[in-house]
């Protein structure tokens, strides 16, 4: 039953309303799962993570509280491949939550995902892993 809560967790995080267009006008967003080409992080994706454990700081704040848990962070990845649209969509609030997004921010471009030959804006959820690995 876990398996299967986690299995249906997961698919939930890719998912997204494909091709949604928003009243505002702008272009249509599509999800990462269903591209022909989604977006790459330079170098991939083992390299992102890279870059995620290398600039996020624990916040003080969290470790006061001995605060550890995923904060998931949605965002868009531009036809230019710059990263816009970051919100928390589930955190864990002592500082976390701002946390995961500032170091989002800070991404590097990827390179922009296509879809008919033609590059478009895609939308990812991912989660970032908060541990207290200070030793009291």
């Amino acid at each position: 039953m876990k398996k299967l809560a986690l299995m249906a967790f997961i698919a939930m995080l890719g998912y997204n309303v494909s091709k949604a267009q928003n009243s505002a006008g702008e272009e249509k967003i599509y999800s990462f799962v269903s591209l022909e080409n989604p977006p790459k992080f330079p170098g991939g994706m083992a390299n992102f993570y890279k870059f995620l454990a290398q600039h996020i700081k624990y916040p003080e704040q969290a470790k006061k509280a001995n605060i550890a848990g995923k904060v998931i962070v949605s965002f868009v990845i531009e036809k230019d491949g710059a990263v816009s649209n970051v919100k928390t969509q589930r955190g864990l609030g002592y500082g976390t939550d701002e946390e995961a997004e500032r170091v989002l921010k800070l991404s590097p471009n990827w390179i922009a995902g296509t879809q008919n030959g033609q590059p478009v804006r895609v939308k990812y959820n991912i989660p970032i892993q908060f541990k207290n690995t200070a030793k009291n």
